[in-house]
């Protein structure tokens, strides 16, 4: 099972936190003999890899690899662990990088993983941790390492999640370790695994079979496993074997400068860890300083190239000693600002201190309401409530949903309380871990309980769980009744004004384990919500895009050239009053191809919209529809011919296109405001007065209801659609042109969007629709053009066209034999003929004519019973196309 941790880029530093990391790391060994090849790499300066497998005792043999560059001289060594489930090869590309850098790295597969063999300790002080001192001695050999003392090399480690927890245990049992840059991590990993005494039962599974099964892990270990999984609740040796292998076990003896990476989107090792682990590092005077990535544990964005250069220039200052080099801020946080529009992803900004604000910043309360609650932890704890789904956080799809503000959280009725804020009056950014005392009491001992803090829409239809987290509690005796204080999930997110918060309370969640035997547990409130703010954490400015430099440039040159040419601007031709109430009159248009003198998209088209009616302009690919949509918006000019709108010429920029309403390839929309923000925004920006909008008549028109209200987020693509068409309709456009408007829909939505083109041309308005679904168009047009590489084919009512194609069924009484089909196509007259179970289709050409045909038929013995035009749309495109589509 492949249990890497998908993102946008497969960078090194993220290769090795992909892989799910269970509860510890692994280092290897290197002593002994063994076999060294050189590599060299393909950009200057050259990276030599040297591979080496080494026997470290009882049996034991590591896996590692050794890249200098070839500058001169000694120069500090980094250690590169990788992440749980990996080897190796996950931080090749890391170590190259860091090799042209100036550094000579050191990776190696830890025991159990890649080529190493052993049995996977989860950072046993006498086992893996002990490795890493091995390391540093072979380190101390090497003549390309710059050394502190005699067998004392100047060393970094860094690593994600569970190298990155050695690199914090290395740090404090061997003082010769001078900088450490761990990321997404853990520092008490009976913390993480046992949180409040609750265990962590998806995650622990995950980790035990990614690692190859409970055989794969020391005996000591895999007991302890089988123990907690089967038992469902934590014991004090658990927890005791846990806490010895955890870098808080020799947290105080940590005395080197230390980069903290920490994920938000990470149900596995939260903020809190990296919080803990700050406190503890900083309190022995240690420099350290905390970076809260967007992903994690449960996807997201790991940030690779930003991290790893952060985690390069920590080296740069720490271990090269190079006093120019930044090292960034003491706290930085990446935060989700909306979505880019080129793209659909998420757009990220950076939010930084001078200091770290820690997980309780400054507070705030914020009330709640709500009465005394019962509700049931069911039999076997079963169905269990959702919040974060470990492992499927994939491509950072689930996470980057949950920055944007839309949630996959699923509590149960009857399995939990819930106490809500009124409408916050402001903005609100939480940074940092919630807090809120509740009363609790339980007809069982202990009680199990998961809580959680939801941004709530004002519709109250939309319901946010903030990166997916819920914080458990394990209330005991319970029986009598207990005030408990309960430190909710540490999250950055801010609550929009009008938003709620909800604090919820159930007593199951997928990811752990609840006790089996049912239980009633009745909660009340003791307090209000606290709520940790950090204004001391702002947030960058976002870079100026390239185009505002150079576009002024830009539009002096233009300027001047058109200036020295003397090209000047003619008037356009005056309104022609005889088509003052034609919505469309084309003359003569035509538009040749980029370079080319005798190549056209459209040539010589002519024809004539009226009011009332729902034209489809209807073609292959490369007719020219695309073309002759953009000329009538004024988005292209014409070669040659006319365009007349109300009987006013088109050109750029012509008043007259006010009256006009586009929808072309969808519109863009803010996610984060609702469909009549959205509208009214769009609307605002046309600098018209609101009341010539016309919203009402627009909206009711599309028939969107009350999502009008709901974030555009949470539209479906058939809603979307149906709000870019009410775009279009502002204002009640007398002319609305649409370009394919049932993309992506599916056959109801075609339906509505059918019923929305018919009910605004009802009122007396033109429709000019271009659709590759022939079905639709004869349903919902009145009126047809039909175009073919250019030119103009056809145009009339849609009835007309259908009933004067030259298609022909023919009725027999029984499907016609293959020899006997080829005579009727062999006609003069016939241009093909095809065997249908009705009988037989036979398309005629110039030359053909029906009688004529009738009167072959019953020459070839043909048993006619019938003869009458085609009447499908599909065939009619087709004749009159010569089969071009």
């Amino acid at each position: 099972m492949d249990l890497r941790l998908p993102g946008p880029r497969r960078g090194a530093w993220s290769r090795g936190p992909r892989r799910l990391l269970a509860a510890g790391a692994a280092v290897a060994v290197l002593a002994g003999a063994g076999t060294w090849t050189a590599v060299a790499g393909d950009d200057p300066p050259a990276v030599h890899r040297a591979d080496r497998v080494m026997e470290v005792g009882d049996g034991i043999r590591l896996d590692t690899s050794y890249f200098t560059s070839a500058t001169g001289g000694r120069r500090p060594a980094v250690l590169l662990g990788h992440g749980f489930g990996g080897s190796k090869d996950d931080v090749r590309q890391q170590a190259e990088e860091l090799a042209r850098d100036g550094y000579a790295v050191l990776t190696w597969s830890a025991r159990g993983f890649g080529r190493s063999t052993g049995k996977i300790g989860l950072n046993d002080p006498d086992g893996e941790v002990a490795d890493v001192s091995k390391l540093l001695d072979w380190l101390a050999e090497q003549p390309q390492v710059r050394l502190d003392g005699d067998g004392d090399p100047r060393v970094g480690m860094a690593g994600a999640s569970y190298g990155g927890a050695v690199a914090l245990l290395a740090a404090g049992h061997d003082p010769r370790v001078d900088a450490v840059a761990p990321a997404i991590t853990y520092w008490n990993l009976a913390d993480a695994l046992f949180p409040n005494g609750v265990f962590k039962k998806l995650w622990a599974g995950i980790f035990v079979n990614s690692g190859g099964g409970c055989q794969a892990f020391e005996a000591t270990v895999c007991r302890m496993y089988e123990r907690v999984a089967e038992s469902g609740t934590p014991d004090a040796g658990a927890r005791a074997l846990l806490e010895e292998r955890s870098p808080s076990a020799v947290g105080d003896r940590i005395k080197v400068p230390t980069l903290l990476v920490q994920g938000q989107s990470d149900s596995l090792f939260p903020l809190g860890q990296a919080d803990a682990a700050a406190k503890a590092i900083r309190s022995g005077g240690a420099p350290v300083a905390v970076d809260w990535i967007a992903g994690g544990h449960d996807g997201g964005d790991p940030e690779t190239d930003r991290v790893q250069a952060r985690v390069t220039a920590w080296f740069d200052r720490y271990l090269k000693g190079d006093e120019s080099v930044g090292t960034g801020p003491a706290f930085r946080v990446t935060r989700t600002g909306g979505v880019d529009s080129t793209d659909g992803e998420a757009q990220l900004r950076g939010a930084s201190a001078d200091s770290y604000p820690g997980l309780t910043g400054d507070g705030t309360s914020v009330a709640l309401t709500g009465r005394t609650q019962t509700f049931g932890n069911p039999p076997g704890a079963n169905p269990p409530a959702v919040s974060a789904l470990p492992g499927l956080g994939g491509s950072g799809g689930l996470a980057q949903l949950s920055a944007l503000g839309v949630g996959i959280s699923l509590d149960f009725p009857g399995q939990y309380a819930r106490f809500a804020s009124a409408p916050l009056r402001d903005d609100l950014r939480i940074t940092g871990s919630p807090t809120v005392t509740v009363h609790v009491e339980s007809t069982s001992d202990d009680a199990v309980l998961f809580g959680k803090v939801y941004d709530v829409a004002p519709d109250g239809a939309r319901q946010v769980l903030p990166a997916r987290l819920v914080s458990p509690v394990r209330v005991e005796d319970a029986g009598s009744g207990k005030d408990v204080t309960l430190t909710l999930p540490a999250i950055d997110h801010e609550v929009e004004k009008g938003h709620r918060l909800s604090l919820v309370l159930s007593a199951t969640d997928l990811g752990y384990a609840s006790p089996a035997a049912p239980a009633t547990y009745t909660v009340s409130l003791k307090g209000d919500l606290n709520v940790p703010t950090a204004p001391g954490v702002t947030t960058a400015a976002a870079p100026l895009p390239s185009w505002v430099w150079w576009l002024p440039v830009t539009g002096v040159l233009v300027a001047a050239a058109l200036l020295l040419t003397t090209r000047r601007r003619t008037a356009g031709p005056a309104p022609d009053p005889a088509l003052a109430d034609v919505p469309l009159q084309i003359t003569g248009l035509s538009k040749r191809y980029a370079k080319s003198a005798d190549r056209y998209a459209v040539r010589d088209l002519t024809f004539r919209v009226e009011k009332g009616q729902v034209l489809g302009l209807l073609g292959p690919n490369g007719a020219g529809k695309t073309t002759t949509l953009r000329m009538l918006m004024g988005l292209i000019t014409p070669d040659g011919g006319e365009i007349r709108v109300f009987g006013h010429a088109i050109r750029p920029g012509a008043p007259v296109l006010s009256r006009v309403g586009a929808f072309v390839e969808g519109a863009g929309f803010l996610p984060h405001l609702s469909g009549r923000e959205n509208l009214e925004l769009y609307w605002k920006a046309t600098g018209r007065p609101a009341e010539d909008a016309h919203l009402d008549e627009a909206l009711e028109i599309a028939g969107l209801g009350e999502a009008l209200a709901r974030a555009v987020r949470t539209y479906s693509q058939g809603m979307r659609q149906r709000l870019a068409i009410a775009q279009a309709m502002l204002g009640l456009p007398d002319l609305l042109i649409l370009d394919e408007p049932t993309n992506g829909l599916d056959p109801p939505q075609i339906r509505e969007m059918r019923e929305v083109m018919i009910r605004y041309a009802a009122a007396g308005r033109t429709v000019i629709v271009s659709s590759h679904l022939l079905a639709e168009v004869e349903q919902s047009c009145t009126h047809l053009v039909v175009m073919d590489r250019g030119r103009l084919v056809q145009t009339g009512p849609v009835g007309e066209i259908v009933g004067s194609g030259r298609t022909l069924l023919v009725g027999t009484p029984a499907p016609l034999g293959e020899p006997l089909v080829e005579k009727v196509a062999a006609l003069e007259g016939v241009a093909s003929a095809v065997r249908t179970e009705d009988g037989l289709l036979v398309r005629l050409d110039a030359d053909g004519s029906a009688p004529r045909l009738v009167a072959e038929l019953v020459r070839l013995e043909v048993p006619v019973q019938s003869v009458g035009p085609h009447r499908r749309l599909e065939d009619a495109f087709l004749t009159l196309i010569g089969g071009s589509a």
